[in-house]
């Protein structure tokens, strides 16, 4: 069912946290020219929604500030966001329907990499521009045209900054044997070929490489299993749920080794709100941070310490942000919204961002990233490369607090 233009000006003021719809889209002839609609489907409910709802925000809050700066080729842009309940196939068949029946002018990318990749093939066949964080490097080599990562979350990518770091310690004090647990699906196995390809350059030896499947009910037996076998690196290859359990676990078996590195979940609010100090010192990566000096970074982080009372704008929030403004960029460069003709305009030139210069290659991928950060004192830092440096990485990670 197609939703009506109150509609979906309700669902933008209820759905990012109470951001409002700027009143220059009620008053004025700009107010009565017909939007650009964009739509997509997020997680907002389901095990991926502590993540989905700060995609969401980072969207919302772009369309706000496009709008209040005048619209997008001059005329107001609405944004529909549909809950797809943590499911690939709900993700795929809304996406559809707002293709196909509400005709949406642009489409806005989903999450996670599952949800993503199915719908990576879904709009190449509708022949859609789509920009999100990919399905990881499987999706990138199915010869999408219409797809670009801006920036991506690349599995492969993600530990990328962490074996460089660990690379520049010398191997004398380095981890001796590492354990890892992997959630059994693309995201997992994605993350999985880094470390595969990272402990091998690093040449730590990997004891334990064990998969599970979601929901994870316990983490204890996996955890039991690391800490009998010596491990002196733990690798969690999951998502922010089964991650909290893992670290509870941790505790709780008094396993504490040299480094802990964590796929997703480090980088939201909720890792520190839920785990407090037992958060402290995780190792994950990046592509964006709220540290990084491009332009509207520090706008970005304003907007969440006003509305949010956060330190620092989410890492969720920034990417949703990022995707919405390369497509924006896209469309003000091109002034056209044909797809075809932004797709040709993408794969010819650089996009300033807040996660920075991208330029796409015939894949849809930018240059590969190599952040690395760390939770310190509840905060996440950016620890590598040294130049982009917001703390000093802690190693070895210190005693469990009792």
């Amino acid at each position: 069912m197609r939703l009506s233009r109150r509609q979906v000006l309700k669902s933008a003021a209820l759905g990012a946290g109470a951001l409002a719809v700027p009143r220059v889209l009620t008053h004025g002839a700009w107010a009565q020219a017909r939007p650009i609609r964009l739509g997509g489907t997020l997680p907002l409910t389901g095990p991926f929604a502590d993540t989905g709802v700060w995609v969401e925000r980072g969207y919302r809050y772009w369309a706000e500030k496009v709008n209040r700066q005048g619209g997008l080729l001059g005329r107001p842009v609405e944004v529909t966001i549909l809950d797809d309940a943590s499911s690939v196939d709900r993700a795929v068949s809304l996406l559809e329907r707002l293709i196909t029946v509400d005709r949406v002018d642009l489409i806005l990318g989903g999450y996670p990499g599952t949800a993503a990749a199915a719908q990576m093939a879904l709009v190449e066949r509708y022949r859609k521009v789509y920009i999100s964080m990919g399905g990881h490097m499987a999706s990138f080599r199915r010869g999408f045209k219409f797809s670009f990562g801006g920036p991506p979350l690349m599995g492969q990518w993600w530990y990328e900054g962490a074996w460089r770091w660990l690379s520049n310690i010398p191997k004398a004090q380095r981890p001796t044997r590492a354990a890892a647990i992997t959630v059994n699906n693309p995201v997992g196995m994605s993350a999985r070929e880094s470390i595969q390809d990272g402990l091998k350059r690093l040449e730590i030896p990997l004891v334990m490489d064990e998969l599970y499947d979601l929901p994870l009910a316990s983490a204890e037996p996996l955890v039991s299993r690391a800490r009998a076998l010596g491990a002196d690196m733990f690798l969690a290859n999951g998502f922010f749920p089964d991650g909290v359990l893992t670290m509870r676990a941790m505790k709780a078996l008094d396993y504490n080794p040299k480094v802990i590195l964590q796929a997703i979940g480090t980088l939201i609010p909720e890792w520190v709100t839920q785990l407090g100090p037992d958060g402290d010192y995780v190792v994950s990566g990046t592509a964006i941070h709220h540290r990084l000096p491009y332009p509207g970074i520090a706008e970005l982080n304003q907007v969440a310490r006003e509305r949010w009372n956060l330190k620092w704008a989410p890492l969720y929030f920034l990417f949703g942000y990022a995707w919405a403004q390369v497509l924006q960029q896209a469309v003000e460069a091109a002034k056209s919204l044909s797809h075809a003709v932004l797709v040709r305009y993408m794969r010819e030139t650089t996009f300033k961002t807040i996660a920075g210069e991208l330029r796409f290659d015939e894949r849809g991928l930018p240059a590969p990233y190599e952040y690395a950060t760390q939770v310190i004192n509840g905060e996440v830092e950016l620890i590598w490369p040294p130049g982009r440096r917001s703390a000093q990485p802690v190693y070895p990670k210190p005693p469990w607090r009792r």
